[in-house]
């Protein structure tokens, strides 16, 4: 099948997409009656979702018939050929699985007699409905996305497909699978060899000469099968005589329905019998099914035009571009997500009933990122429960080794940071940052350091009254809890609201400080970077001068060769200076000489950060400058004019611009 053949069967399969999808409106406005009704709705539903899918196997087609380049090889050329034929057939079998699906619904829908053999015609109609939907799942799962480029979330949406129809199959059971399966083989050989050229748009006559009892046999099965893809009885018996064939060779029997032998068939009693039938699985209530999974929700959700969905499956189809509603077809007004409580109630209650489990073990969402697109994420959120309600247990191992578990999971991943918070644990691991045991405050404190990574959760443990304590421990923790604790500190604090609360806390800048002049060297780093955060907030700049800040900073100034925290240190320094406040103390500190020092024999990063600090400390104050002269800043600033970082430059050539306008006065 040449691409110009492709994009021919790409656009037999959209119109035969069209098709349902208008088949399945006219299903909506007058659904036929009874289970066979809401079957032929759901496959329409599945069918009409793929036209995403099959528009870029076309426009795919169409790019590859424009510009189709020479095979650098003939390796390249046989390979090149192989895939487009494997490609192709796949295609030519989904085009095959649509059209049976359309006369399955074709068939679904015609108006019934209310007589003797209803029921009959129905049965056999709804193993067409079975076989038609385990087809679609076998040849959507054989549809090679990567030589078509299908992208991510297109890919996404068709196993989301295949995972109904997967589901839909289990429901009606798997009885009939292995016949599915060898009458699927034997239909794909007449297929290839006699590809039809045109569908017919009749539909099928259906008729059934002689009743059958409820066991179909292998030729029933054929024959219902073989009707939906318009073969003729020459075909059924090409089917029957094929599958006949490998069952001799195997030496099973002919009837599909039975693994029993004929002869100790008669010797089983009919108690023995019932005994192995399978017990029929629950029906679970359609109101409390997605209209989209066809699963029991777990978290329901209302949409503008009030119809309810699964969140993860609402979100994907409206992440995909749809702006309508999947059920109704209707506009939505807005995207505007409402979570349905009494639903989720009364599925709960049934769920509790029946002795289901109920649907909170495994919870999906999506959290929207800062480009309006969204994350999906995943977790077991019946484990995270329990640890968050081993945090209260009255055996101190039992919190110690929950708080350990929450941390490291908290620390994983953001799904895991989500569901924790979800599951209550924030105000809780508060409480427990006041426990005794300095191991509880440290897997607590570095529990809700990792719970801060995800933004909304920032908020939620500022909401806890988390502030005071993480103070607490920062104070009077072990040392690694007041490494965390500092860290926490920093994290919370990139909310700005957070660095007004944080710093107008009593002994917050004393304790960031004290970690900062005798904290190990991590400590002094987690330290060092939360102070510089609170101080871009003006309001804590006086605050952390007046808590001594200066002191430690100084110290790393005066012997650089040994210490590794310059750069930090002249950081702090840099938003310090901005505040009047903040200038006159860094002045007054002798901080001066050290930092033309800092000009001569510091690295360029540094020499950068203390000829802006200097800058800052001479404009409009002319005794600074005239100090920073006396002490034979002229030199070294000279050099940096020249050959300094751009920033530095721009820095240096202002201060040499001052000091020469003050020697001209």
């Amino acid at each position: 099948m040449g691409e110009p053949r492709l994009w021919g069967t790409a656009e037999a399969m959209l119109a035969l997409v069209r098709e349902v999808t208008a088949m399945g409106s006219v299903l909506v406005a007058a659904s036929a009656p009874g289970s066979l009704g809401a079957s032929c709705l759901r496959l329409s539903r599945k069918i009409s979702l793929l036209s995403h899918f099959l528009e870029e196997i076309r426009d795919f087609a169409a790019r590859s018939a424009d510009a189709m380049p020479p095979p650098a090889s003939e390796v390249a050329s046989s390979s090149a050929a192989a895939a487009a034929e494997s490609s192709s057939s796949c295609l030519a079998n989904l085009l095959m699985a649509l059209e049976a699906a359309e006369k399955c619904l074709l068939i679904g829908r015609q108006p019934r007699q209310d007589n003797a053999s209803s029921d009959l015609v129905e049965k056999n109609i709804n193993i067409q409905f079975q076989y038609v939907t385990w087809q679609l799942e076998k040849v959507l799962g054989n549809v090679p996305y990567e030589y078509f480029g299908i992208s991510d979330e297109v890919q996404e949406q068709v196993e989301l497909i295949r995972a109904q129809l997967r589901r839909a199959t289990e429901k009606s059971g798997t009885s009939n699978l292995k016949v599915f399966s060898d009458i699927y083989d034997t239909l794909s050989q007449i297929h290839c060899k006699e590809l039809k050229k045109q569908r017919t748009s009749s539909s099928p006559a259906f008729h059934i000469d002689d009743p059958v009892d409820d066991d179909h046999n292998l030729e029933d099965i054929a024959m219902l099968v073989a009707e939906l893809h318009g073969n003729s009885n020459h075909g059924v018996e090409k089917i029957t005589l094929n599958i006949t064939e490998r069952l001799n060779k195997v030496g099973t029997s002919d009837n599909y329905k039975s693994d029993v032998d004929d002869n100790n068939q008669s010797n089983l009693t009919s108690q023995t019998v019932e005994e192995v039938k399978k017990p029929q699985p629950l029906e679970i209530p359609e109101d409390f099914r997605c209209p989209i999974s066809l699963e029991l929700m777990k978290d329901p959700v209302i949409v503008s035009t009030g119809q309810t969905y699964e969140r993860i499956y609402i979100q994907k189809w409206i992440d995909c571009g749809h702006r309508t509603c999947p059920k109704t077809q209707q506009k939505l007004q807005n995207l505007t997500l409402t979570p349905n409580y009494v639903l989720r109630s009364l599925i709960m209650q049934w769920c509790e009933a029946h002795n289901v489990e109920q649907p909170c073990k495994i919870v999906s969402g999506w959290i929207r990122k800062s480009d309006g697109t969204f994350h999906e994420f995943t977790g077991d959120r019946a484990a995270i429960e329990v640890l968050v309600r081993s945090l209260s247990s009255r055996s101190l191992e039992d919190k110690k080794s929950a708080a350990a578990e929450l941390r490291s999971l908290a620390k994983r991943s953001t799904d895991n940071r989500i569901l924790i918070a979800e599951a209550g644990a924030i105000p809780i691991l508060v409480q427990l940052l006041s426990a005794d045991d300095y191991k509880i405050q440290e897997h607590a404190v570095t529990a809700l350091l990792n719970l801060s990574i995800y933004d909304h959760n920032k908020e939620l443990i500022v909401m806890a009254g988390a502030i005071v304590p993480i103070i607490q421990v920062l104070k009077a923790g072990s040392m690694e809890a007041r490494e965390n604790a500092a860290a926490a500190i920093f994290s919370l604090s990139l909310i700005d609201d957070n660095k007004i609360t944080i710093g107008s806390t009593p002994g917050a800048f004393d304790a960031l400080i004290e970690l900062l002049y005798s904290g190990s060297h991590r400590g002094k780093k987690d330290a060092a970077t939360a102070l510089f955060n609170l101080c871009i907030y003006q309001g804590n700049k006086a605050r952390a001068i007046r808590a001594g800040i200066l002191s430690p900073l100084l110290k790393m100034l005066e012997d650089p060769l040994s210490n590794s925290m310059v750069d930090e240190a002249l950081t702090i320094l840099s938003v310090l200076v901005s505040h009047q406040e903040g200038k006159v103390a860094i002045a007054k500190a002798h901080t001066i000489p050290l930092l033309i020092d800092l000009l001569r024999t510091g690295q360029p990063r540094n020499k950068e950060n203390a000829a802006a600090i200097l800058l800052a400390l001479c404009k409009k104050d002319n005794e600074n400058l005239a100090c920073i002269g006396r002490l034979g800043a002229l030199l070294p600033l000279t050099e940096i004019a020249k050959s300094g970082t751009d920033r530095a430059k721009r820095k240096a050539t202002s201060l040499l611009e001052h000091l020469s306008k003050l020697q001209v006065m």
